[in-house]
């Protein structure tokens, strides 16, 4: 099973200041989905394997073992939308972008909201 997780919108998701370290706050939403790649979602069991897409002034965090971060050249969710469309087999995106939504669904993927991943 694999989860794609849009990161600008689960870092915007909560008025934090991430947009004071939209870098920092991406790295920081990675390590909380670390556990994740082993332990699931409650109604996803793991092991997942979690993709982080990243845009912007996030681009550049670097993976670490159990979260892999993809740096979308250009839009994260058209990045997003290849990422499912590539997947072989079962996938989830972490997202609360209505237009996003319907384009994953569209290609058979399941969808969850932010709070799914934030912890």
């Amino acid at each position: 099973m694999t989860l794609v997780v849009d990161a600008a919108n689960v870092v915007g998701s909560v008025p934090d200041g991430w947009w004071r370290d939209r870098r920092g706050a991406a790295e920081r939403l990675r390590d909380r989905l670390v556990p994740l790649a082993a332990a699931g979602l409650a109604d996803l069991p793991g092991p997942l394997d979690v993709v982080l897409v990243v845009e912007g002034r996030a681009r550049g965090v670097d993976s670490v073992p159990g979260v892999r971060v993809d740096s979308a050249p250009a839009s994260g969710d058209d990045r997003i939308v290849e990422l499912v469309a590539e997947t072989a087999g079962p996938c989830v995106v972490a997202t609360a972008d209505r237009e996003l939504r319907r384009r994953v669904s569209a290609l058979g993927a399941e969808v969850v909201g932010p709070r799914a991943v934030r912890g």
